[in-house]
């Protein structure tokens, strides 16, 4: 593991080639030490082409250069049931956030309807989606040995694919009055991916220090969530993080690598029971989790101490 734009830097390569037993071992190390100490690290040769990314933003930024009614186009298809709006949409006009994006679901349970326009962006994000779910399912199991648990239990106890999403994302510029594009929180699913454009203004928050996720060529933001940080019984960091709007527009792909709705989330007796610890959280439906996060979004509390996070289920 080393620095670079002072996230830790992880290189996947020895997980895509057949004889590096001892690459596998460090590179597993070196994911367990950032998510134990930051929670976020910059992955590098990640099975998903600097070529497809670069288009797929590039794409992207067409895609929300274009009037409001074509980008409307891009919405559920007839009869969907994800389990959020999916298509385009702008953040509510109460919110502190500024930016628009475009919700994705798996592309094979027909959630999704794109406009005609930018050629070629629908099969863009389609490919990203596809190859960002393969990236999940490794960056799981990774975790899985980093976490000492039984081969193959992480993607047994969340083999259901229907909850994941992708979100395309164009941040306004700052002006002199706001410059807030995301407000600092911690993700509610289990892993997240962040493709990002030369904009900057990703920040992570460590030791009460903002560290910016600089943009680095062909590299992927890979942070873990509350889910994982349950499970691990606080051994493994949900980390809080910002987007700092720019004198410039911003382009994103955030993949929300989630969890079923229905799954009871507590921490594992490999991190309570069988090392003599007490649970730090007691347990709880996902899915009634992820309503009380989304009420912040729909009914802001007037006071910040009210807004939901994972410590709400905190022991």
């Amino acid at each position: 593991m080393s620095a670079s734009g002072s996230l830790p830097v992880v290189d996947l390569a020895p997980f895509f080639t057949e004889a590096d037993g001892g690459g596998v071992a460090r590179a597993t190390e070196a994911v367990r030490e950032a998510c134990q100490t930051h929670g976020f690290f910059r992955a590098v040769n990640h099975g998903v082409s600097a070529e497809l990314m670069a288009r797929a933003l590039e794409l992207s930024a067409a895609f929300f250069a274009l009037p409001d009614e074509e980008k409307a186009k891009a919405r559920p298809a007839e009869g969907s049931e994800a389990p959020l709006p999916a298509g385009y949409a702008r953040q509510p006009a109460h919110s502190a956030d500024k930016n628009e994006y475009v919700l994705l679901f798996d592309p094979k349970l027909g959630f999704n309807e794109y406009p005609a326009e930018p050629a070629g962006f629908s099969e863009a994000l389609e490919e990203c989606y596809a190859k960002l779910t393969e990236l999940g399912l490794l960056i799981q199991d990774i975790l899985n040995e980093c976490m000492g648990l039984p081969p193959g239990f992480l993607r047994d106890y969340n083999g259901d694919r229907s909850f994941d999403f992708m979100a395309a994302l164009r941040y306004f510029p700052a002006t002199e009055e706001e410059s807030n594009g995301i407000s600092a929180h911690e993700d509610g699913n289990c892993i997240t991916f962040v493709i990002q454009d030369g904009v900057g203004g990703l920040e992570v928050l460590k030791d009460g220090d903002w560290v910016p996720a600089e943009p680095v060529h062909g590299s992927i933001i890979v942070n873990i969530a509350d889910v994982i940080q349950v499970l691990s019984n606080n051994k493994l960091k949900s980390a809080t993080h910002r987007v700092v709007r720019k004198p410039v527009h911003r382009h994103s792909f955030a993949f929300f690598f989630n969890i079923h709705g229905d799954k009871w989330i507590e921490p594992l007796p490999e991190f309570t029971a069988k090392i003599g610890e007490a649970p730090r959280y007691r347990g709880f439906v996902y899915s009634e989790y992820q309503q009380l996060r989304m009420r912040n979004k729909t009914h802001p509390p007037a006071r910040p101490e009210d807004v939901v996070h994972i410590t709400h289920y905190a022991i």
